[in-house]
């Protein structure tokens, strides 16, 4: 598939067949995101993959079964691969005290940061993902973990200075996937986001 074809084609799927997707694929997807860019090179995003009985386990913890009743999306729930993007703040801290970095203030600490550029990163290795699925005729959506981030790595055994960026489901589109209403909002045109020489 052509770059812009992907770009273009992809789009948020919520409602996937029980098919699976080979372990190779998922690996091939995974290992396109990790050579998304990061801040120094810092290379501190990684992916807890949970497939078959650990996918039930992560909606245990983030939509319990009593809740289950009503979820705009139960087509969502039936992804047969959910790939969780972390980050390692410390990590981007530890970098940043490094003799060609040190000149930032950066490795100072956390707070010294004033965007978290291991958010941004994850950000980036996310999109990748989304392409790559996209690009191997997958369908794929990103959502966050909100106030479940805790209880996700606890049952999966994150280590807790790990930050989650998001999970990303991928999986084969079902027939009765629908958009969001949200599609219904039309995108601003080229001329209303780029901003030649001034604003």
């Amino acid at each position: 598939m052509e770059f812009e074809q992907a770009v273009q084609g992809r789009r948020m799927v919520r409602s996937f067949t029980p098919e699976p997707v080979a372990p190779a694929v998922v690996d091939e997807i995974c290992d396109l995101a990790r050579r998304a860019p990061t801040a120094g090179n810092t290379a501190a995003v990684e992916f807890l993959v949970l497939e078959g009985d650990s996918t039930r386990a992560y909606w245990d913890v983030t939509l319990p079964s009593g809740q289950r009743e009503g979820f705009t999306w139960p087509g969502l729930l039936a992804a047969p691969v959910l790939v969780v993007a972390w980050v390692d703040p410390g990590a981007y801290v530890s970098r940043y005290r490094e003799p060609d970095k040190a000149h930032t203030g950066l490795g100072a600490g956390e707070e010294a940061w004033p965007v978290p550029y291991w958010f941004v990163d994850g950000g980036a290795a996310v999109m990748t993902m989304l392409l790559a699925a996209r690009d191997r005729g997958l369908g794929a959506a990103f959502f966050g973990m909100f106030d479940h981030e805790g209880a996700v790595r606890r049952q999966f055994g994150v280590p807790p200075d790990r930050r989650g960026v998001g999970t990303v489901a991928m999986g084969h589109r079902a027939e009765d996937d629908r958009p969001s209403r949200s599609t219904g909002r039309d995108r601003p045109d080229l001329s209303d986001v780029v901003h030649r020489a001034h604003w």
